[in-house]
């Protein structure tokens, strides 16, 4: 998979997913859009890693609208193009129905919803409008297996990236015609910094023998299916949903 020349703009790719997947893009060939909300000093840590140049650093809160637009309305200035759309910026919030306050419920489940699904769903028109014309595109969105095994202390996540692959497929249905591929890819738990203290913690271990290969998936591992994805040789699996869980979740 090479994408020499092709311009890529990845969302919540200062930390995590993100910023592997920034990174294999860019030793592909790739130039990199890496996106920030507020924490610019990892955002430029990540970009400071990409081999070749002309990447780029942009920051944007997704769940603001006018924001999202003028953040692919940089990266689309700056290269005249936008080849690959990466929607991976979310946030994960506990709120069990048994144990918070009737206002506390809602607000988890507005603000779970205006980033995770509505903020994405921005982004992608955003990013749709650039590759309609000019004459195509990919758009993968990361979602999780939680959207299918259910989030029992995180019921808005789940419902987000439940959301998110109705949109994605949804998408693929109406953006085919422009030669714009739609995909999703549905992660199980991913060791990144975020989640390091919860892996090193009393569940831990029950975590990782969720998989039969007794571990958790590595960044690296996700954003390999990512740039699958994005390659010419996946276009016709436009509208899939790809689990990367090590088989810890096995749906029909």
């Amino acid at each position: 998979m090479e994408f020499q020349g092709k311009t890529v703009l990845i969302t919540g790719s200062s930390r995590g997913i993100g910023s592997a997947t920034a990174l294999a893009f860019a030793e592909k060939g790739a130039k990199v859009a890496v996106h920030y909300s507020s924490n610019q000093t990892a955002g430029q840590q990540t970009l400071d890693q990409l081999p070749g140049e002309r990447h780029l650093l942009v920051q944007a809160d997704v769940a603001n609208a006018a924001e999202v637009e003028a953040m692919v309305n940089q990266v689309h200035t700056k290269w005249g193009r936008l080849d690959v759309l990466v929607n991976n910026a979310g946030i994960f919030s506990p709120h069990p129905i048994d144990e918070v306050s009737y206002e506390e419920w809602q607000e988890s489940w507005l603000t779970t919803m205006q980033v995770n699904l509505l903020g994405a769903a921005n982004v992608c028109y955003c990013a749709a409008e650039k590759m309609i014309h000019q004459g195509g595109g990919r758009i993968i969105n990361v979602s999780s297996r939680g959207a299918f095994r259910g989030e029992p202390d995180h019921p808005a996540y789940g419902a987000s990236k439940a959301g998110m692959n109705a949109m994605s497929q949804s998408l693929a249905k109406k953006l085919g015609k422009y030669n714009i591929g739609v995909y999703a890819i549905a992660p199980g738990f991913v060791a990144t910094d975020m989640a390091q203290p919860t892996l090193d913690g009393p569940a831990g271990a029950v975590i990782k023998s969720e998989s039969p290969y007794n571990r958790v998936a590595k960044p690296e591992e996700i954003a390999h299916a990512i740039l699958f994805y994005a390659s010419e040789k996946a276009a016709f699996m436009t509208g899939g949903i790809m689990d990367v869980n090590g088989a810890s979740y096995l749906r029909t």
